[in-house]
């Protein structure tokens, strides 16, 4: 592999603060992080205000979800190209405009364009956040102690969505969630045009643009066809074309790989065992995990009848304990190695799904959110740090941050394909009824089926993953 330079230009004047280029690093990635799961409380209020159907809801969430996990690669190659400041600026532009157009929307199909948008802008602009912290940050405990920042920063966006979702919704409107992103994203992005300095990497290589678009074209096909299924059937010619153009454009995705000179996944670094069974355990994951606040939500809104900062006080819990699953996940590895915890936080997972599905329509805080958010949670917290190191450790250094981003594709593309699957299950179970009987039934069958596919991960990750990193 072509050994690359990086190579730093500098302005005259002089450098700004370390902890400036960090402050507004870690506020980028805060702003990418938090939308992911900040529009979570708020869905049952886009529905009532903008009109949209139960499959125009899990689309609020997918279109975000597909469009960042199929330019992330190509993001982060973009940054090395073109300059990480520079992608860092356009990402964030495109985020911060996709919010207000979003917020402004008076109709589903807008809502869900600019939702899209804000994915392609936040797969734009997260690469570059960690690489601008490591530039800034001279190597050794500063650095280790930037990039700590930088993790919990992303962790606590994640964590804080679900309560200022809530807050913003009760306190304002539900076009707040998306709104409130423009003003931080204004003054973001002033300071990073004054104070950011530019860097970017030596090798000349073309971005694989087609890539990028076939698999973000296949895996959305894909899932608007497993969501059409729940009002038209599996057999209906509205299902099967869908499906099976989703599946053409994954397979000329993986044609392209294969004969690009440059290619967004290079499908060599599969045939590692390390690399092949993290990835599938993290896609398994992703499926499982991303659907657990989308259906808590509409659980609590829908049947318990909460407010949405009732509902994201609710989730505070489970949102705190992944932070702290992720914080002690190393010191876990070094006792029992990093395959033993991936497959016991899954059990852990597998454990809270099932809890989860025990839920009534009469259902109690306590018992039917916060104890199994807390258990899926510690679960999943507990697996996916061991699942990058060992995904990461039998690749060549140079090659180390591909592979880190394709774990994190993995997870998010998983995530969107669960959701559709796991829609498109609990409209089968509920008939097309609102009454809470009937939604209950349907969310506890969605976390029924989380649990088999938690624990079919655990089986997975017993039998496929390396017992050490050092293994392939």
């Amino acid at each position: 592999m072509l050994e690359t330079t990086d190579v730093i230009r500098t302005s005259a004047r002089t450098a700004p603060p370390t902890w400036l280029v960090v402050t507004l690093a870690c506020a980028g990635q805060f702003l990418v992080v938090l939308d992911m799961s900040v529009v979570n409380v708020a869905l049952p209020s886009m529905r009532a205000g903008l009109g949209l159907s139960a499959q125009g809801l899990q689309w609020v969430v997918n279109a975000y979800a597909i469009a960042f996990a199929g330019f992330m690669l190509l993001g982060g190659r973009a940054g090395d190209l073109y300059g990480r400041k520079r992608m860092f600026l356009v990402g964030l532009t495109l985020f911060t405009l996709a919010s207000l157009g979003g917020g402004l929307a008076q109709e589903g199909w807008q809502l869900l364009i600019a939702r899209a948008v804000q994915g392609l802008g936040a797969a734009v602009l997260a690469p570059s956040t960690l690489t601008i912290v490591t530039s800034a940050v001279p190597n050794g405990t500063a650095r280790m102690r930037a990039i700590a920042t930088w993790s919990a920063v992303g962790a606590g966006g994640g964590a804080a969505g679900a309560l200022v979702g809530g807050a913003l919704v009760d306190g304002v409107s539900w076009r707040w969630v998306l709104l409130i992103n423009v003003p931080v994203g204004a003054m973001v992005l002033a300071g990073s045009l004054r104070w950011l300095t530019e860097s970017r990497n030596g090798d000349r290589r073309r971005l694989d643009l087609p890539g990028a678009v076939l698999v973000t074209a296949g895996f959305a096909t894909l899932a608007y066809g497993i969501s059409q299924s729940e009002s038209e059937g599996w057999t209906a010619t509205s299902t099967l074309l869908p499906l099976v153009a989703g599946l053409a454009l994954i397979a000329a995705f993986l044609l392209v790989e294969a004969r690009t000179a440059a290619p967004l996944m290079p499908l060599g670094l599969l045939r590692l065992r390390s690399v092949s069974s993290a990835n599938a355990a993290m896609f398994l994951n992703g499926t499982a995990v991303f659907c657990m606040w989308f259906f808590v939500t509409l659980y609590a809104q829908n049947v318990l009848g909460y407010t949405p900062l009732q509902a994201g006080l609710a989730q505070v819990p489970s949102s705190l304990t992944v932070v702290l699953a992720a914080q002690l996940a190393p010191r876990f590895m070094r006792v029992l190695g990093p395959r033993n915890l991936a497959a016991i936080g899954a059990a852990v997972a597998a454990a809270g799904f099932f809890l989860q599905s025990e839920m009534t329509f009469k259902g109690d805080c306590l018992t039917d959110i916060v104890l199994p958010g807390i258990l899926m949670m510690l679960g999943s917290g507990l697996t996916v740090t061991p699942l990058a190191a060992l995904a990461t450790s039998g690749v060549a250094s140079g090659e180390a941050g591909l592979v880190s981003g394709l774990v994190n594709t993995s997870r998010m593309l998983g995530g969107s394909l669960g959701l559709a699957i796991m829609s498109t299950i609990a409209a089968a179970r509920t008939g097309g009824s609102g009454n809470p009987r009937a939604l209950t039934a349907g969310y506890a069958l969605v976390f029924r089926t989380g649990a088999g596919v938690m624990a079919a991960a655990v089986v997975l990750m017993l039998l496929w993953l390396p017992r050490e990193p050092s293994d392939r």
